[in-house]
């Protein structure tokens, strides 16, 4: 499957002779909590997936939501019926922010066959597809995570990328400038970093950006095919986003994505001997 799909293009899998696992990650901060979503309804066959209990470790000094442990990840995937064969759609609710930390997580584990749904349940149900509050019971699967197949740095690698290459801040501007600060120990951006708010991946109805217009936005952010470039947002679910862009975009490919900077401002911020831009 392609790295994006339609709703009509995931309509038409599930009906195949074998169609993809679906995982639903719905989640927003401050809630509601996804689950509760899901029960309301969800796409027919989607497993939920929990950002915070799935797809991240414990918060602590690694940041808000540091990456699972490989055994961790592996058993939430094998349960949810991912297989080594297995074709995989994430969804979330709308804009795959946090679909997108997913389909990373899937590519870093070792699996390709992973795509995100373009526009979300919010494009699903506008069309009026069927959607069910039946929670399936998937045949347990096969999935081996081989952790390592997606490129990441430390703070330290954050910094020298946002020195010698090219460093992408997911976050809304108004956090990036350190106007605000609503969750993290301090305002502010990894001097250096360029603002690229994953918001403007996308259309007004959510959907993504055709991929001529998405490298056209990155060029103007000064990235271009031979630039070493990394991503990082407030604690590293919608950079995840930034590096999918980057991939949809034609800027890099499967095998040589962006890195990504897994605990992000979250964890940069929480040590008070790196500094903190507040301008640009």
């Amino acid at each position: 499957m392609r790295i994006l799909v339609s709703t009509s293009e995931l309509a038409e899998a599930l009906v195949s002779a074998r169609p993809p696992v679906v995982l639903d990650v719905r989640w927003a901060l401050g809630g509601p909590p996804g689950r509760e979503s899901y029960l309301a309804g969800h796409v027919p066959g989607a497993v939920f997936v929990d950002l915070d209990k799935d797809l991240a470790a414990e918060p602590g000094a690694g940041g808000r939501h540091p990456l699972p442990a490989p055994e961790d990840l592996q058993s939430v995937l094998r349960a949810a019926g991912v297989s080594s064969d297995s074709s995989v759609v994430v969804y979330d609710g709308n804009n795959g922010s946090i679909a997108a930390r997913a389909w990373w997580l899937l590519r870093w584990a070792g699996h390709r066959d992973v795509s995100v749904l373009d526009g979300g349940y919010a494009a699903w149900e506008s069309e009026g597809r069927e959607v069910t509050t039946d929670v399936p019971e998937p045949e347990p699967g096969d999935f081996q995570v081989q952790p390592g197949h997606m490129p990441t740095i430390d703070a330290d690698g954050a910094a020298r990328l946002a020195k010698d290459g090219v460093l992408l801040d997911a976050r809304a501007p108004e956090r990036f400038r350190g106007e605000v600060e609503p969750v993290d120990p301090r305002p502010g951006h990894i001097p250096g970093a360029v603002n690229a708010p994953f918001t403007g991946h996308l259309n007004a109805d959510g959907r993504w950006l055709p991929a001529a217009e998405l490298a056209e936005r990155f060029r103007a952010l000064g990235v271009h095919a031979d630039s070493e470039v990394g991503a990082y947002c407030g604690s590293g679910v919608t950079a995840s986003s930034v590096v999918l862009a980057l991939e949809a975009a034609g800027i890099t490919d499967p095998d040589k994505p962006a890195v990504l900077y897994p605990g992000s401002w979250s964890e940069w911020s929480s040590d008070p001997s790196r500094p903190a831009a507040t301008t640009g």
